[in-house]
């Protein structure tokens, strides 16, 4: 979506390629913070975000907390009025337990990779949080290793 919007600078085409991404009633954006940012990221980001708060639905998926957010943009208020702005009507689901795509490694190499990954998304858990001064957003942790309904173990991708 950011390197979409960031080609629309170059060819004119903006303000209608914004109004694509302001338009569903739900925009899914998966692995936010995954990568850097392009330049001009975080302007199209809070563009898209701004647009849509208050009118439209978003699901953010990310491997970063809150927290973490501030330093994926060049500018800390940017960051909080992004984070303003998404946080304030927000419920955050916080995913905890087996990674599915470690299911079925041999136990040395599922221990590294789990290890190398919770190296790189652990948060500082003394950093202060990049949002408003608001109530906090409700988070609901949400087990994966937990048996569904119908007997299948969900952290088992067979």
């Amino acid at each position: 979506m950011l390197l979409h919007l960031q080609a629309a600078c170059a060819d004119g085409a903006y303000e209608r390629r914004l109004a694509a991404y302001l338009k569903p009633d739900l925009l899914v954006l998966d692995d936010v913070g995954l990568r850097p940012m392009p330049r001009n990221g975080a302007d199209d980001l809070y563009d898209v975000i701004d647009g849509r708060y208050e009118r439209r639905n978003i699901v953010i998926t990310s491997n970063r907390e809150p927290a973490e957010w501030a330093d994926m943009f060049a500018s800390p208020l940017l960051a909080n009025a992004t984070l303003d702005r998404l946080l304030d009507l927000a419920a955050i689901l916080k995913i905890t337990g087996k990674r599915y795509r470690l299911a079925g490694r041999p136990p040395a190499t599922a221990a590294a990779l789990g290890a190398a990954a919770d190296a790189s998304t652990d948060a500082d858990p003394q950093a202060p949080s990049a949002s408003s001064t608001k109530e906090p957003p409700r988070t609901d942790s949400i087990p994966t290793d937990v048996p569904s309904s119908d007997g299948d173990d969900r952290s088992d991708p067979t």
